[in-house]
């Protein structure tokens, strides 16, 4: 991570497909960012379904980790996740999922987010539950 709470390239998933995490907002919200190239375009020509998921489950477990963590690295798994597609968007549409906490407890946490163009439009949302790793279990 740099100075800027960006995390860039930390997982597989993530070099692949090529968001940036920004864990380092006041308001203790993740947000994922992600320029969609062909290479997250569905046979429609717009971005393909399970890249939004991806991006959307991005922002959702590290605005859990936030809850805990202030580098938002502290793992949270997703129980379930809930999306809805709302509007398409082409190649080199700017995207920003945001996240945000909506209720649980200590180690289980509500949240929804949503995935905007730079432009505004709703492009999808989510709704999640997402489980805290016990400190115990990390590296088992």
């Amino acid at each position: 991570m740099t100075q800027d709470g960006i995390i860039r390239g930390e997982t597989g998933a993530q070099r692949l497909i090529g968001y940036e995490l920004d864990v380092g907002q006041a308001d203790k919200r993740a947000r994922c960012h992600l320029t969609l190239t062909d290479a997250h375009m569905n046979r429609h020509g717009v971005m393909h379904g399970g890249i939004a998921v991806a991006v959307l489950d991005n922002a959702l477990g590290a605005t859990a980790s936030l809850t805990v963590d202030p580098t938002g690295r502290a793992p949270f798994l997703t129980i379930s996740l809930t999306t809805q597609f709302i509007a398409p968007a082409p190649a080199g549409t700017e995207l920003t999922a945001t996240g945000r906490i909506t209720g649980g407890g200590k180690s289980t946490l509500f949240a929804e987010a949503d995935l905007r163009a730079a432009d505004g439009t709703l492009i999808a949302t989510a709704v999640g539950v997402f489980k805290r790793v016990p400190p115990e279990r990390l590296g088992n």
